[in-house]
């Protein structure tokens, strides 16, 4: 962290007001200060007492409460406090959407008070460039050159840029995860990359590379000759073991696409042996989005047609166990048609028991409550499609003031 109060202005320049409130900051604040006028809580409670009350407050009103006066905003910009924050009530994941197919901008959700708020990204160009997010973290990595990374904390905005990591700088193929240690806050940044042997279609290079937070270099631990598949742009962290999808380059049946492959982040697998930890796909897929919930592995997935494979028909939800996935949840004919025209591939992202749903084509944003096997929409995204081809992605990530790259 840059200091004990800069989180506070960094703040206030990410997270705009929420959308669909008429009142500004200030204007919060002013409403805070007649309150207090009337009740005299600084004249009642002590500086500990309020810190753990204000502690149990969603992040946009710990924001406005720093408004107040002094008092509160030394308060809340002090590490005792983000202590505190950080063992009092969790706060839900949000969701970023973006709403514009060339620039960076967008509106993140928060399910707790079901309204949207316009959070500014560092550092970020394009909306296509690689995400991946774990406990309060999101990196963030270029889709040209896949050598520009950055680590960042939305929110609070404070951002490191990491060494360029080795291997090929033009891929075919890239996927990119994070992983923090909830303890430690250590992270793990790790990129699969896949290209393509000259001339050989069916042969593919493939090759895992990770970073690690306390030594502040990268590792190249494993690098293989894949026949038959190839990586793609999907990967996750869960439980210290890298999972990252691979796709069929043809020969196989329509249930055979996708594949698993599991690597040991602790492990020095010999070279030749990560084929053998290959899982099938549960099903005939148009597409899968890996995601970690509570150190479970969660895939997300597009049913396609028995007839026609490319060619989704619903969407389903599973979890890994051991090297079987066990269906959980399937998205109600209901919510599958609220979508409109589904493509073959959508956008899905989760954390935590949240796992949230959106089609590229729209800005509706489904969301699924995995504790209470719930769906339900969220409150309407404020933009509208501008043009037919306008399309729209996101990303999942959790919102906290105490966790820093």
């Amino acid at each position: 962290m840059e200091g004990e109060t800069s989180w506070v202005s960094h703040c206030f320049d990410s997270i705009e007001r929420g959308i669909g409130e008429s009142d500004s900051f200030s204007e919060i604040g002013d409403e805070y200060n007649k309150e207090v006028e009337t009740v005299s809580v600084d004249l009642i409670l002590p500086d500990d007492l309020l810190e753990r009350i204000l502690a149990y407050l969603p992040i946009p009103s710990i924001f406005r409460v720093g408004c107040v006066c002094k008092r509160w905003h030394e308060i809340v910009s002090s590490r005792r406090f983000l202590w505190n924050f950080s063992h009092a009530l969790q706060q839900r994941p949000w969701y970023y959407m973006f709403t514009s197919s060339d620039e960076p901008i967008g509106y993140a959700f928060d399910p707790i008070l079901r309204k949207w708020y316009g959070i500014k990204l560092p550092r970020i160009e394009t909306p296509n460039w690689f995400i991946a997010s774990s406990c309060g973290l999101v990196c963030f990595m270029d889709n040209d050159s896949r050598s520009e990374l950055y680590v960042c904390n939305p929110v609070t905005r404070c951002l490191k840029r990491l060494e360029d990591p080795p291997g090929l700088k033009f891929s075919d193929y890239s996927a990119l995860a994070i992983s923090v240690n909830r303890v430690t806050r250590n992270y793990n940044v790790s990129i699969v990359k896949s290209k393509q042997v000259p001339g050989n279609f069916f042969q593919w290079d493939l090759s895992i590379h990770t970073y690690s937070s306390e030594t502040m270099a990268w590792v190249t631990p494993l690098t293989e000759v894949f026949a038959g598949w190839r990586g793609g742009d999907e990967s996750v962290i869960c439980g210290g073991v890298l999972y990252f999808l691979i796709y069929s380059t043809g020969g196989g049946m329509p249930e055979n696409r996708h594949g698993l492959i599991t690597y040991n982040l602790s492990s020095r697998m010999s070279h030749g042996l990560l084929i053998r930890s290959f899982i099938p796909g549960p099903c005939s897929l148009t597409c899968g989005r890996l995601m970690n919930l509570k150190e479970k592995l969660v895939m997300v997935g597009g049913i396609g047609k028995q007839d026609r494979p490319d060619i989704i028909k619903g969407i389903g939800i599973w979890v890994l166990k051991g090297k079987d996935w066990l269906e959980i949840a399937r998205m109600p004919h209901k919510f599958f048609q609220g979508f409109g025209e589904f493509d073959d591939v959508f956008a899905s992202s989760g954390t935590e028991d949240l796992i949230y749903i959106q089609s590229y084509g729209a800005p509706a944003l489904l969301v699924f409550d995995v504790n209470h096997n719930h769906w339900k929409w969220s409150q309407k995204c404020p933009v509208m499609k501008r043009f037919p081809l306008q399309l729209f992605t996101g990303f999942c990530f959790e919102p906290r003031l105490e966790i820093s790259p």
